[in-house]
């Protein structure tokens, strides 16, 4: 009130109207970095409602209930665009918000379909478009400071093909998360063999089968063991949990092995090796300390064991890609041995005619020498004459 003279009988004082300003503004900030909060969160929110309506329609796997609720979700966000209104999935919000944020939320766009967020030491990755994120040129301390990556609506196979960006870009990312990520078999696990570190790992049973399978923590245990993994769905990994899971799988990597043609199995230790002689040159030079602080993080690049490296996995893309390609070769080969069988067929049958020729060629052979050189004479003449003309 600009106006007011006197407040409780006492006149007003220009040192007491610049504090109510100075209290009013901050007051006004507030309340606009409030409604600003307000309009994220429902943009968030409503991002990825989108993301996950995207992902029920690409699995088909939405239920007549869902199908129902999803039509009454549909008609309600069609209302709200024609009457030029936001629902919000915070009610109580709804009723605070003014015009002015009430505006800006008609403004919301409602067709993402993928949302980045990095919120304290965690990046949340909504629906596959956000694994490009992972091409930015993020900031050290941004980058540094991750050590949590949650991947929801989003297929493993194409989080496998950017399994090593994830390592290079955020080195300290040390937990992983899985949420609606179609996990339906345990082979899938043996592509996180190829991060540089991981300490817990978070599958989430929504979206994921494979966390049905009874065994499967312990097949996780296994074939990451050269990480020492500390939680698997936040419960503390014991020693116990190895030895089972050695028991149950380690028959698994020896007939892995065993039965691996011999110069696939060599390119898998030639790569082994590959990282040792890394390390011990990374290594070299520097001081004793430093080398045994490092000792842990070294067995994690070059411990896992060469038999569990022959379980790897490989998607549905580049299977079908190898498919291809032998197909490809077949045909190739196939064409190629064809090709040298009708050439040795020709030459047999020639041989074979040879043989049969041969006999009645070799008289007629004897006969003409015999008759040319049967005049002495006449046939030195010839030779002369032969080589006179060739010079």
């Amino acid at each position: 009130m600009m106006q007011l003279r006197q407040l409780d009988m006492k006149r007003i004082t220009e040192e007491e109207r610049r504090m109510a300003s100075v209290v009013a503004k901050k007051e006004e900030e507030k309340k606009r970095e409030s409604h600003k909060q307000s309009l994220l969160k429902e943009k968030k929110r409503l991002t990825i409602n989108n993301v996950a309506r995207k992902w029920d329609l690409q699995q088909h796997r939405i239920t007549n209930i869902a199908t129902n609720q999803d039509r009454k979700d549909s008609d309600s966000q069609d209302h709200c665009q024609n009457d030029g209104s936001t629902i919000s999935a915070f009610p109580e919000e709804t009723r605070s918000l003014d015009s002015g944020l009430t505006s800006a939320l008609q403004g919301l766009s409602v067709t993402d379909t993928h949302l980045v967020e990095v919120e304290g030491d965690t990046l949340s990755l909504y629906g596959s478009g956000a694994l490009e994120c992972l091409d930015r040129n993020w900031s050290v301390q941004t980058a540094g400071m991750v050590t949590t990556v949650s991947f929801t609506f989003i297929e493993f196979d194409e989080i496998v093909q950017v399994l090593p960006k994830l390592k290079i870009k955020f080195p300290n990312s040390l937990h992983l998360k899985f949420k609606e990520t179609n996990l339906v078999m345990l082979q899938q696990f043996n592509a996180l063999a190829q991060l540089r570190r991981v300490d817990q790992l978070t599958i989430d049973p929504q979206g994921n089968p494979v966390v049905n399978f009874t065994l499967w923590k312990y097949y996780v245990l296994f074939r990451l063991s050269h990480f020492n993994m500390q939680k698997i769905n936040g419960t503390e990994v014991t020693q116990n949990d190895m030895i089972m899971a050695e028991r149950l799988f380690g028959i698994l990597a020896h007939v892995a092995s065993s039965e691996l043609p011999q110069y696939h199995l060599i390119s898998i230790l030639g790569d082994a090796r590959k990282k040792q002689f890394r390390y011990l040159l990374e290594t070299k030079g520097k001081k004793p300390g430093i080398v045994n602080e490092e000792n842990n993080d070294s067995k994690r690049l070059v411990g896992e064991n060469t038999n569990r490296a022959t379980l790897n996995y490989t998607t549905r893309d580049f299977y079908n890609e190898k498919l291809e390609e032998i197909k490809e070769k077949k045909k190739f080969c196939k064409m190629y041995i064809e090709d040298l069988v009708k050439e040795a067929t020709e030459i047999n049958m020639k041989n074979e005619a040879l043989q049969k020729l041969w006999p009645q060629m070799f008289i007629e052979l004897v006969r003409d020498a015999v008759m040319e050189i049967r005049n002495k004479n006449s046939y030195m003449k010839l030779c002369l004459q032969q080589i006179t003309d060739q010079k």
